[in-house]
């Protein structure tokens, strides 16, 4: 598959296909999970889960930079995996259950393994979990999939700040693969603590610049930025304080750049009122604050509530809405799906809604 050329999906305005897929969809969940027979035809297990599920082995563990490490995954019989393209993530469930997504960082051709990496967190949870892992223990993974598409350019700029760099370096080798017009400009607090790059500087010296904290200082965004030739597609991942400054730089409209960008923490909430949700399965009340999310709003009282994006992308917390007009800002949801559910990550209520937990 050309990487470059491979046609997109609009999710906002699917096909008649797409929603005929869709309904077919909904039917299978009505007879396996609502039915009657539910419980027969699916047992219930520690995690409600949707989508495709695989089981893989952790077949390498390494350090790739300080607080950093690159897990390698195979199919314990060693069988191909579903296949992927740059920019896709896995959606992974550590050992005591916690759903967490992590960008595949490796080769698309490579059908026998995907590669991940992972920095260590004081207070993650999951990524603790993650850096415990030993060759030999299995996980379950779902996906691959991809919110953040590569697509055909006149020339590309990649920006990546620290752990932001798993994503595009896949990006960075497709473009070099392809003989396309390309530059990385690649910022972390040292270089000690940005993973790979011996090995994206190996592709072209000339176009990989590594540009550490602690020996060119705070990155200026607005001279990042201008590397970028006209109607260039950058793409961005790192630091939410990065993408809001690269997102304010006038020049980027100006110039007509494309801008494709991806968080790995949550953006802020824009435009956000006050309200209430009511919990149905304990008739616990849970005040939202405007600047906080309902899933912030729901953990306080109910800490083990699924979730894992935290960007409206992924699925695992969507929640069945009882009562209330939702003010959808997800990227999942699509048609029919919009009437009695909501993903509680980044999707508000107008005043008042009634949740099934």
């Amino acid at each position: 598959m050309n990487y470059l050329t491979a046609p997109l999906t609009d999710v906002d305005n699917p096909t008649r296909t797409l929603q005929a897929m869709g309904r077919v969809a909904r039917g299978y969940s009505r007879i396996f999970a609502e039915g009657r027979h539910a419980d027969r035809l699916s047992p219930s297990g520690h995690i409600r889960r949707t989508g495709f599920d695989l089981r893989l082995m952790v077949t390498g563990s390494e350090g790739v930079a300080d607080g950093v490490r690159a897990i390698t995954l195979c199919r314990p019989d060693r069988t191909p995996l579903p296949r992927w393209t740059p920019g896709a993530h896995i959606d992974v469930f550590t050992p005591q259950g916690r759903q967490r997504h992590y960008s595949l960082t490796g080769d698309p051709a490579d059908v026998g393994s995907y590669r991940i990496a992972i920095r260590r967190l004081p207070d993650g949870t999951g990524s603790v979990e993650m850096h415990r892992l030993r060759v030999g223990d299995l996980l379950t993974v779902r996906g691959p999939r991809n919110a953040f598409n590569f697509a055909a350019a006149p020339s590309y700029l990649f920006l990546a700040g620290g752990i932001g760099i798993t994503p595009i370096a896949p990006m960075v080798r497709a473009a070099a693969a392809a003989g396309a017009e390309w530059r990385l400009i690649y910022t972390g607090a040292s270089r000690a603590s940005m993973p790979f790059v011996d090995e994206l500087v190996a592709l072209d010296s000339s176009r990989v610049e590594v540009r550490p904290d602690d020996e060119c200082g705070t990155p200026d965004v607005a001279e990042m930025v201008s590397h970028a030739s006209a109607r260039a597609a950058v793409y961005l991942c790192g630091p939410t304080g990065m993408l809001d400054a690269v997102r304010s730089v006038r020049d980027v409209a100006a110039a007509g750049i494309e801008l494709h960008s991806e968080r790995f923490s949550p953006p802020p909430v824009v435009g956000g009122q006050r309200f209430t949700v009511a919990l149905a399965r304990t008739g616990t009340e849970v005040e939202v604050a405007a600047d906080e999310t309902v899933l912030e709003a729901v953990r306080r009282v109910k800490p083990d509530v699924r979730y894992s994006c935290r960007q409206g992308f992924c699925g695992a917390c969507r929640v069945r809405v009882l009562d209330g007009e939702v003010d959808h800002r997800d990227r999942v949801l699509i048609g029919e799906q919009r009437d009695d559910s909501m993903m509680i990550c980044v999707s508000r209520a107008a005043d008042r809604a009634v949740l099934d937990l």
